[in-house]
């Protein structure tokens, strides 16, 4: 109804020019290609001005690239299988399922900062766009487990509806540690090999879990390489894809347990986020350093890699806690 008026109007704009001064027809000409745009589906001024979902994909892989490898520290393994991800199914004209991805790894280690490299690159986040990414965090919207019924009558709805509004959308599952068990199994609907359910399209939709269940054999594996005088780079991502799937499937405080995403193999790929070391600490304290504006304090740097590379009690090799603390400690200490 609203094309068809929007129609009715410029078949009468012929009409009405003659009786305008050229100021005025400027004015009015102004106003009928502002309203134009305003009623186009997908115009660069209503995608400026309102919400609009990115019909033409934007994610520039150059700058996300440049981002993961200049600001995620220690995470060669993720960064590369991200990546690889993400060029699968964006450059795929239709994929034929949604993208769905799991990060495991101890806190602190990145793996909500490269979702949210995936989210700002994929929308702006400071625009309207950031409607069409979805953080779910469990401890916020999943807190009680007796509700397990009613949270996946309502995950199935939001879903649905925002896939609906928009195929490329975004979906971030935080702590999926502590999520009630059988709750996730709710969208597997949604994550398959179909074409469509119900009219909608979902394979360009993208799924985000992450997840500290699996990043003690992460870390078992990284320490055992190191004591073997090798290199983190030499782990071999396979090992670590194969066994990630089958340790957070039997670990109870996973969200995976038992599920039936990993028996259908709907996850398709499980990235591992390594235990950060020292030198990587020292990298994460610089950055912030410059983000908060002060200048390079190597004492400093030092002081505060040093104290917190706490894992395990006799190498003190990793920092228990990654990155997460020092922006804090950064702040105290300057």
């Amino acid at each position: 109804m609203k094309l068809l008026n929007v129609g009715v109007f410029f078949i009468l704009v012929p009409a009405l020019m003659p009786a305008l001064d050229p100021l005025s027809a400027s004015l009015f000409m102004g106003g009928v290609a502002i309203t134009w745009q305003l009623f186009s589906p997908h115009s660069w001024l209503k995608c400026s001005l309102l919400e609009c979902c990115n019909v033409k994909d934007t994610l520039n892989f150059s700058v996300v690239k440049m981002d993961l490898e200049r600001k995620v520290f220690g995470q060669h393994l993720a960064v590369q299988i991200v990546l690889r991800a993400l060029s699968a199914n964006i450059y795929s004209k239709r994929p034929k399922k949604p993208l769905v991805m799991s990060f495991h790894g101890w806190t602190g280690t990145g793996k909500s900062f490269v979702s949210s490299i995936i989210a700002e690159n994929l929308y702006r986040l400071n625009s309207p766009r950031r409607r069409f990414v979805h953080h779910f965090s469990t401890v916020l919207h999943f807190s009680h487990a007796s509700h397990v019924h009613l949270y996946k009558e309502q995950l199935q709805n939001w879903i649905r509806g925002n896939v609906s509004a928009c195929p490329r959308s975004l979906f971030i599952f935080s702590e999926m540690d502590q999520m009630p068990h059988g709750l996730i199994d709710s969208i597997m609907p949604f994550l398959g090999y179909r074409e469509e359910i119900d009219g909608v399209y979902y394979g360009k939709a993208i799924f985000i879990f992450l997840n500290n269940a699996g990043g003690d054999k992460i870390t078992e594996i990284a320490l055992d390489y190191w004591r073997r005088l090798k290199r983190r780079e030499d782990i071999p991502v396979k090992e670590l894809q194969h066994l990630l799937p089958e340790e957070i499937f039997r670990n109870t405080n996973s969200g995976f347990f038992q599920s039936q995403l990993i028996q259908k193999n709907l996850i398709d790929y499980f990235i591992p986020f390594l235990p950060l070391e020292y030198k990587h600490v020292r990298q994460c304290v610089r950055e912030e350093l410059r983000v908060q504006g002060h200048p390079e304090d190597e004492d400093l740097i030092t002081e505060i890699a040093l104290a917190m590379s706490d894992y395990p009690n006799e190498e003190r090799l990793y920092s228990s806690k990654g990155c997460k603390t020092v922006a804090s400690r950064v702040t105290l200490s300057t």
